[in-house]
């Protein structure tokens, strides 16, 4: 069975007639809920236990209501193109991405069967692809329209709305998972991990990072600020973040070699900023990835810690083989490799 759906390019004009899945080219999409196969029926697929997701703009939809991701929606929507290397100019993100997979799995991707989960506009989709994988890209947030957007489905790409605790598609699918930025950020770390090595083919690998604990977390104001803004709507909770970056980041960028008095505004200002880690980024850049993180801390719901002992026990005990995990990026980055026979549902 080939299905077929419409295409949307870069500038959202439709282009009917692309392959969306077939046998034998990706793994099948499957009820979220019962693990049945789905089958395709004009705008929708159906589960022989009567469940129905539509497909809208192209993309299959397996979340139907509102959930806590929906500012990182509304900030991906909006801000599509700022963390694409491409756009940027700066190999940021394929920096992080290699790093994180390491030289062996770097230089074999292409032809890999990719599960991306947490896409976002498609910072990681962009190097993947390149690297000539098979992606199927997933969000929890409608941010998968901004990543069709900038990288339309094609023979080598798909896109789908769903949640990495219910995802649609059987066990034991994927070459690779690839989870960067999103873990920390789910209602359950362990059961987001659990879920995510479930889709790992047996000598398949996880690739992932979470949050680690560290003492500016819990001394900053974007703590006691994300309390009100995760519960703004999410254009008021963008426009908010836009009046907070635009006062105060200069500041940030006049007083960035004076150490003493950037760590004493880093306690009163919750902007990121990003003048000493990423110095290469021209002075737009780093207005538009200040907006994009600034309000990625402030709205997120669920925001975990974990330590790198705490990562490679847990991977452990999913049956994964080859773990290592380092503190490096955004906390602690770690990949691991699943069992031949790990035993696993």
């Amino acid at each position: 069975m080939t299905l077929f759906s419409t295409q949307y390019d870069s500038a959202g004009t439709q282009r009917p007639g692309f392959r969306l899945a077939g046998d034998g080219d990706w793994p099948g999409f499957s009820c979220p809920t019962h693990q049945a196969r789905l089958q395709m029926n004009g705008e929708a697929f159906y589960c022989p236990h009567g469940e129905k997701f539509l497909l809208l703009q192209g993309i299959p939809r397996f979340v139907t209501d509102k959930t806590y991701a929906d500012a990182f929606g509304a900030q991906w929507k909006r801000y599509r193109l700022t963390q694409l290397d491409s756009f940027s100019g700066v190999p940021i993100t394929e920096e992080r991405i290699r790093r994180c997979l390491g030289e062996e799995l770097w230089t074999s991707l292409s032809g890999k069967q990719v599960l991306e989960c947490g896409c976002g506009a498609g910072r990681f989709t962009e190097i993947l692809l390149k690297q000539g994988a098979l992606v199927t890209s997933i969000d929890l947030s409608d941010a998968v329209e901004a990543n069709q957007q900038n990288f339309p489905q094609s023979p080598t790409h798909r896109i789908a709305q769903a949640d990495i605790l219910h995802l649609p598609f059987k066990a034991e699918q994927f070459d690779m998972v690839l989870c960067l930025g999103v873990i920390q950020h789910t209602p359950n770390s362990e059961q987001s991990m659990t879920a995510l090595v479930r889709q790992v083919k047996p000598g398949g690998w996880l690739v992932m990072d979470h949050y680690t604990y560290n003492l500016s977390e819990f001394t900053k104001s974007a703590a006691l600020l994300r309390f009100l803004f995760k519960r703004l709507p999410p254009r008021t909770g963008l426009e908010w973040t836009e009046k907070i970056v635009d006062k105060l980041l200069p500041l940030h960028r006049r007083i960035q070699h004076v150490r003493l008095a950037h760590m004493m505004l880093s306690r009163f200002s919750p902007v990121m900023s990003y003048y000493k880690a990423y110095p290469q980024l021209s002075d737009e850049m780093q207005y538009q990835w200040a907006l994009v993180d600034t309000h990625d801390s402030l709205t997120c719901w669920y925001r975990r810690f974990r330590t790198q002992a705490q990562i490679e026990r847990e991977l452990r005990l999913r049956g994964l083989e080859q773990v290592v995990a380092w503190y490096g990026g955004n906390g602690v980055e770690a990949r691991g490799k699943r069992a031949m026979s790990s035993g696993m549902n």
